[in-house]
């Protein structure tokens, strides 16, 4: 499937080579920012003096902008990331991260062709559980599985720091669990994030 997936790509001759954030940007679908029009999406990037955009969902805010990589807040508690990875063959794929943080941060990743054509992100992102940020040397003790089972839910948010292409991914129990529940949990836990590594064909641990 993996080899399927990257043949695929290798056959699309230089589809959204030298492509740059700014160029996917303008062409994005509507529904992915509702009500945020190409005009406003363009006058954000072209403008540089220009960091918000008022439009009828709120205000739209410019946090960080490369070639290869956008970062808005949507709202007070929400941000979208788009940024473009490169592939073997220097092609490109596009990769979206809506974040939003109630109890908790929680994000939802997207990946799309450079023509907005979604991707299954099962072939390019590996299954991120709360049990790998947990300590397996502690594992097997009635109090690991206790603490294992009171995140009911698995809020784990992601980030691409500074824009590089590696993924942080952020397990936020402390914020979703009472601090005394966060407290018996906290012996466990070996790391409170993860580093996924883009190897130009998927993320891998």
């Amino acid at each position: 499937m993996r080899r399927l997936f990257i043949l695929i790509f290798t056959c699309i001759p230089l589809l959204g080579y030298g492509q740059k954030v700014a160029d996917v940007f303008k062409t994005m679908p509507d529904d992915i920012l509702p009500g945020f029009s190409e005009a406003n999406r363009t006058m954000l990037l072209l403008d540089t003096a220009l960091n918000v955009i008022p439009y009828p969902l709120g205000n739209i805010e410019k946090i960080n902008y490369t070639d290869s990589y956008l970062q808005l807040k949507t709202s007070d508690i929400g941000t979208f990331q788009l940024k473009l990875l490169s592939l073997v063959n220097n092609t490109k794929i596009i990769c979206t991260i809506k974040t939003v943080c109630g109890e908790a941060c929680d994000s939802n990743i997207r990946f799309y062709s450079t023509g907005w054509e979604e991707i299954d992100e099962k072939t390019l992102l590996p299954s991120v559980s709360k049990e790998v940020f947990f300590d397996p040397a502690k594992k097997g003790t009635e109090a690991y599985e206790q603490a294992l089972s009171l995140l009911d839910i698995e809020p784990l948010s992601a980030v691409f720091r500074d824009g590089e292409n590696d993924l942080t991914v952020m397990l936020n129990y402390e914020a979703y669990l009472s601090k005394e529940n966060s407290a018996k949990i906290k012996p466990f836990i070996k790391q409170d994030f993860i580093t996924l590594y883009w190897t130009k064909t998927a993320f891998r641990l």
